[in-house]
């Protein structure tokens, strides 16, 4: 009996289960947001010791070209971090990271960004006839120009207003990320020439989380996280 309308009430099974979600939606959106900090801090800490060993003098015989390597490392691993987000979605259902992929892929372009000041100013002090040199010389250079002409359109249109200006076309233009990413490795393996063993790392990385995108992958994947919680939900 209800103590405010004096009647007989029933409480419905549907009712039950969205009182007993919405703890949960709570959970998921502390979680979400926390992560979100965790990502915009850790963005930051690169360019933060960065700028430390710089003031310190840390930065070895060829400062130039520990500014290139930190800018660049740090911007390939921002790049493959949102690569990751939707594969471990798939894999573990952490719906919470979906978020992050926006502001890795925003931290990304900002170290390239910084990477290619770097170049055209440190390197070649903004000499255009020096810099287009470089990138005809170097294949390494033009890869690494063109992934980072790819990646500006994608930044531009990050936002929800271009999303719903664009529609489905969106999702077409920002799979451009994964040709990004390919050029970046591929910019890395040149750039190191025999040294194989880091860039190796990254792309076997890259490879697996393609592969957990490919769809029979994909559907074995969800398959699997579904038992998984069949199992956790049963005990």
């Amino acid at each position: 009996m209800s103590v405010i309308s004096g009647q007989d009430t029933a409480v419905s099974p549907s009712s039950t289960q969205a009182v007993s979600t919405q703890p949960k939606r709570r959970d998921r959106k502390k979680t979400a947001k926390r992560l979100t900090w965790i990502t915009h801090l850790g963005a930051w800490v690169p360019l933060a010791v960065l700028i430390g060993e710089y003031f310190t003098n840390n930065l070895g015989i060829d400062p130039v070209r520990e500014i290139l390597f930190h800018t660049g490392t740090t911007a390939l691993v921002l790049l493959v971090l949102s690569l990751a987000v939707t594969p471990v979605n798939i894999i573990f259902g952490w719906k919470q990271v979906i978020p992050l992929r926006r502001p890795l892929g925003l931290y990304a372009f900002m170290y390239v960004s910084l990477h290619l000041l770097t170049f055209v100013w440190l390197d070649y002090a903004f000499d255009l006839s020096f810099i287009l040199d470089g990138i005809v010389e170097q294949p390494f250079v033009l890869v690494g120009t063109v992934a980072f002409l790819l990646l500006v359109p994608l930044a531009i249109t990050s936002t929800k207003g271009w999303q719903k200006r664009l529609g489905k076309r969106w999702k077409t233009l920002h799979k451009l990320s994964y040709l990004i990413i390919i050029l970046a490795l591929i910019h890395f393996i040149w750039l190191v020439k025999n040294v194989y063993i880091e860039p190796g790392i990254y792309a076997a990385i890259v490879g697996l989380l393609f592969l957990a995108r490919w769809n029979p992958v994909k559907q074995k994947l969800l398959r699997w996280q579904r038992q998984i919680r069949t199992r956790l939900k049963s005990r």
